[in-house]
Order: structure tokens, then C-alpha cells, then sequence
């Protein structure tokens, strides 16, 4: 630690690779502060434009029939500290950090008026939740002799793709008396990042190769059970 830092942060991983078979990964961070402090760790992944589709019932039928976007939500959001947030800041600092997901800002655009953006937001989050993509827990940043911490952060099979973000704050007195921003980059490998791309660049080729190969692949299975 170089004088006058009072918090350096590393990553065990700066790159999470997504092969073939990938069941999701653990990250460790850890660190060492100068001064006694609480520490809290935010990840978030890239942002994201949403649209949540709300639906009501026409004509005997439950049908999409209005919707509400959210430009800038992130991909992927955890936190962990030292102590429960409520103790460690008052809820302005959480607001101005967004430290924890009852303090994530969310801009809810081109909503109808039916729709409250409090709404929105809170079924952007349990969509979020269900997909093991945001989690409501707060992790647990552990600390070692008094001055080293580590916290274990675990990414699902589902994680997306792109660059994120982990920032990492001491807090003395209700304050952030130190930050580090530090990136780490998901990304696909192998062949299985080779077939994302030609699929991304050549939808349509890609589709008519993979109902080509699924069509021989049944013709195949009807042969084979033929000769059976």
C-alpha cells in the first residue's frame, strides 16, 4: 500500500472466460485498508436497455398491452459489506453511491399512464431476482488481523457478457473516506464465443443452417430407427 492510500483492492480474476460447459464462477476480492473502516463491494454488470411488458386482460384474455422502458438498468448487481448497510451509511450516502438495490436509480422512460415507474421498477427487480441476476442479500466482506478483507463474489451460468464494474468503499463515520474502481471483463471463449458471433453477424444464415442441420439430424434418427 503506497502512503496515503487507505484502501487498495484486487481481483483474483480480471477476466471471466465463458467456455463450452460453464456452470457459473467465484470471484475473490480482496484487500487491505490503512485505517479502521467498514468496507462495501458493488458489481454491476454493463448497462442494459429494458422493456417490461405489463399485462391486462382484453377480450376474456390476458395480453401485453402496455409497456415501459428502462434505459440504463445494469446486467448484473450484488453487494457485500462489512455490516448491514443501515448501519454502516445513512440512506443519502446508499442513494448517492446506489448501494444496494433499494437504492439502485432506475429511469423509467416511455411508460403508459396506467403504469407507476415504482412499479416498474420493482418488476424489472424481481425479473432481475428470479434470474439469479440481482440479489437482494448483501454478501459478506470478512476482515483478517484488523486490515485485510476478502469477499467471494459468485456469477451465474447466466451472467451476461461485457465489461463490469467493482467498486470498493471504505466508509469511516458514515462517510467514504476511500473508493477503487476496479473492471472486470466477462467474456465468451472458444468455440462457443465463435458460434455467438457468426450468429450475431449472420442471424439469418445462422438460422438456416441450424434448422438444415436439425432437419438432417431427424431424418437421421428416422433412418437409423428404420433399420432397427
Amino acid at each position: 500500500m503506497r502512503d496515503g492510500d487507505l484502501l487498495v483492492a484486487d481481483l483474483s480474476d480480471h477476466l471471466l472466460a465463458i467456455t463450452t460447459g460453464f456452470a457459473g464462477a467465484r470471484v475473490l476480492l480482496f484487500g487491505a485498508v490503512a485505517e479502521p473502516g467498514d468496507v462495501v463491494v458493488v458489481v454491476r454488470g454493463p448497462v442494459e436497455h429494458q422493456r417490461i411488458r405489463h399485462k391486462e386482460r382484453f377480450a376474456g384474455l390476458w395480453v401485453n398491452r402496455t409497456q415501459a422502458e428502462i434505459p440504463d438498468a445494469p446486467a448484473f448487481y450484488r453487494v457485500a459489506s462489512s455490516r448491514p448497510l443501515n448501519e454502516v451509511a445513512a440512506p443519502a450516502l446508499l442513494d448517492r453511491q446506489q448501494i444496494g438495490l433499494d437504492h439502485l436509480a432506475l429511469s423509467v422512460q416511455r411508460k403508459a399512464p396506467s403504469l407507476a415507474a415504482a412499479d416498474v421498477r420493482d418488476a424489472l427487480i424481481r425479473l432481475k431476482q428470479a434470474s439469479g441476476l440481482y440479489s437482494a442479500e448483501i454478501g459478506q466482506v470478512s476482515f483478517i488481523g484488523g486490515t485485510l478483507f476478502r469477499t467471494e463474489m459468485m456469477f451465474p451460468a447466466n451472467v451476461p457478457t461485457g465489461l463490469y464494474t467493482v467498486e470498493v468503499y471504505l466508509v469511516k463515520r458514515g462517510e467514504v473516506a476511500s473508493a477503487q474502481t476496479t473492471p472486470l471483463i466477462v467474456s465468451k471463449t472458444g468455440v462457443g464465443a465463435e458460434v455467438f458471433d457468426f450468429a450475431m453477424e449472420h442471424a439469418a444464415l445462422y438460422g438456416l443452417v441450424a434448422v438444415t442441420l436439425a432437419a438432417a439430424a431427424g431424418w437421421l434418427a428416422a433412418a437409423a430407427f428404420r433399420r432397427g
